[in-house]
């Protein structure tokens, strides 16, 4: 048989490839290294600390704002009451106003402002623990403090921090005031998952909506607090973080709220908090600008979490004129990853002590598909040292955040945001 050109180069071909295609067949299949995610597995990652925290808050039992009199506070037991640290009485002048002081005032009332605290601790840690492991003793605590703080008419607290910062002898809070409200957010993040629980029947859960509703309004109507909104500052953001918890929490009933305020955060706050090179201008100036910066930052990713839809992600949002989240997290990440590189002044207290593991890093890692920002939270430590830290730091429990709960189906839901 005559071979062709065309046989007699497919039969070499042949030959020459079978010994390579025969040794890749037998030879073990190597897996390929593992690559970093930008979505990793919080809850394996938070597991144990989750636990540990909340096995300690199991026997805590609750502090409403009632166990705690404030002698000098204009209102009722069941009205928040604080007084600024940096002020004091004149000694000569007790009925005039107090003065301010650069140390601290260690007769200020501030035992409202901790309680508070703490209820933004427990709460959330135990409503992570049970959405970890179902067990119902976690959600039965997290309802316990619930009830005592929003549902039991003997010892709820009132929907408004009238009187919070407080500078004796005037009647009157001050907006300043509306941060120390903030660990209310992580609180609110907390209820969708206790919803299966059993732990809170379906009146006290009508009962609890109904007091952060009346809450939005009163955040939404004060005087003070619309103060607080306009600050061009952290003390703004905090007030947004509020409001978005909030109105997020009720978005099956009415969606309205959340459109407001996802217009007020790209028409508002990012014109008045961020300049062009992604810094925020007015926590450069405080006496804690690291950690000011941190704190605003984290509370501005959790805003954009909440406020982002299927159909616009306020994450991509930016000004014609000026930047958006993505270059400020671009901005800031080298200070995280080196707190020797912030090249402003150092912060007067604990700037030793961070960064604490930001949930900005790993909320942003998700939106903008940046593994290497998980790679830095996880090795940054989770939790602050003190209580001062706790003040700045109000997402604890970033699996409450990046978890899709069930929808939450009571009646009750915020008005609009009056602009």
């Amino acid at each position: 048989m005559t071979v062709t050109r065309r046989t007699f180069c497919s039969q070499a071909a042949t030959l020459l490839l079978t010994p390579h295609l025969l040794s890749a067949q037998t030879q073990p299949q190597t897996k390929p290294p593992s690559q970093p995610t930008a979505r990793p597995d919080v809850a394996a990652i938070d597991h144990d600390r989750i636990l540990a925290q909340a096995n300690r808050y199991l026997t805590q039992p609750p502090f409403p704002l009632t166990a705690f009199p404030a002698p000098r506070s204009p209102g009722t037991p069941h009205d928040f009451y604080s007084e600024a640290e940096d002020y004091f009485p004149d000694p000569a002048n007790p009925t005039a106003p107090w003065v301010q002081h650069t140390a601290p005032n260690p007769d200020a009332f501030t035992a409202h402002r901790d309680a508070l605290l703490n209820l933004g601790l427990y709460v959330p840690a135990l409503a992570a623990a049970y959405l970890l492991t179902s067990d119902t003793r976690y959600a039965q605590q997290a309802a316990a403090h619930l009830r005592a703080w929003f549902v039991d008419p003997a010892t709820s607290m009132t929907p408004s921090i009238l009187y919070a910062q407080t500078i004796p002898p005037a009647k009157n809070g001050r907006p300043e005031g509306v941060v120390e409200a903030v660990h209310l957010a992580e609180v609110v993040q907390s209820l969708p998952f206790l919803i299966n629980s059993e732990a809170l029947p379906p009146e006290e859960l009508t009962t609890l909506t109904k007091w952060f509703t009346d809450y939005f309004d009163w955040l939404n109507t004060s005087r003070l607090a619309g103060l607080a909104r306009d600050t061009k500052s952290h003390l703004g953001t905090s007030w947004l973080l509020q409001a978005a918890a909030i109105a997020h929490l009720t978005e099956p009933k009415d969606d309205r709220p959340l459109t407001t305020l996802r217009h007020q955060y790209k028409s508002s706050t990012l014109r008045a908090q961020i300049v062009a090179d992604g810094t925020f201008p007015h926590e450069l100036t405080t006496p804690n600008p690291y950690r000011n910066t941190l704190f605003n930052l984290d509370m501005l990713a959790a805003i954009c979490l909440l406020l982002s839809t299927r159909f616009e992600s306020v994450w991509d949002y930016e000004l014609q004129d000026g930047p958006g989240m993505h270059t400020v997290i671009a901005r800031l990440y080298p200070y995280f990853l080196n707190r020797g590189t912030w090249p402003y002044r150092a912060d007067a207290t604990y700037f030793a002590s961070l960064p604490i593991r930001p949930p900005s890093l790993l909320f942003a890692a998700r939106a903008y598909d940046r593994p290497e920002y998980v790679t830095l939270w996880k090795t940054l430590p989770p939790d602050p040292p003190n209580l001062e830290l706790q003040r700045t730091f109000p997402i604890r429990q970033p699996i409450l955040w990046v978890t899709r709960p069930k929808p939450w189906l009571t009646p009750a839901t915020p008005t609009p945001p009056k602009n």
